[in-house]
């Protein structure tokens, strides 16, 4: 493993109907199941990823962008899915990424997309785990 830049915590007690807390404070949020039915407030596992997906990918959208001396506005939102597993019986994710970039074509879009994903570190950890389809558009 290389040297660590940054590191973040967070802690989950109670698993999907728990409490998650961040280390800094920040995020101190119940985790309410979203199939059940309940009159309790909370988020999920799966907001809590489609934030963080969304951020790190339009981080590496911004940068391959910049490289490539595109000067965009974009936004990017993560749709994570929680399903069944055919396979084991179990439950997986998916991801969706809808990518809104103002300031290229269509197919300039398509390749900054592609590009961002080779390089965003939660596409490199998602990779061969999960399917994610890339969306997107330009505006």
């Amino acid at each position: 493993m290389g040297k660590a830049l940054f590191t973040g915590t967070a802690k989950a007690k109670g698993g999907r109907n728990g409490h998650v807390t961040s280390g800094d404070g920040l995020i101190d949020v119940d985790l309410v199941m979203p199939t059940e039915k309940t009159d309790k407030k909370g988020t999920n596992p799966e907001e809590l990823f489609a934030a963080t997906y969304s951020s790190c990918y339009d981080g590496a959208l911004n940068l391959v962008a910049k490289k490539m001396k595109k000067d965009i506005d974009s936004t990017t939102t993560a749709e994570i899915s929680f399903m069944k597993d055919e396979a084991d019986g179990g439950f997986k994710i998916a991801a969706v990424l809808n990518i809104e970039i103002n300031g290229v074509t269509q197919e300039e879009a398509e390749e900054l997309a592609k590009e961002a994903h080779k390089v965003c570190p939660y596409s490199k950890a998602t990779r061969g785990n999960i399917d994610v389809e890339l969306k997107p558009k330009a505006i």
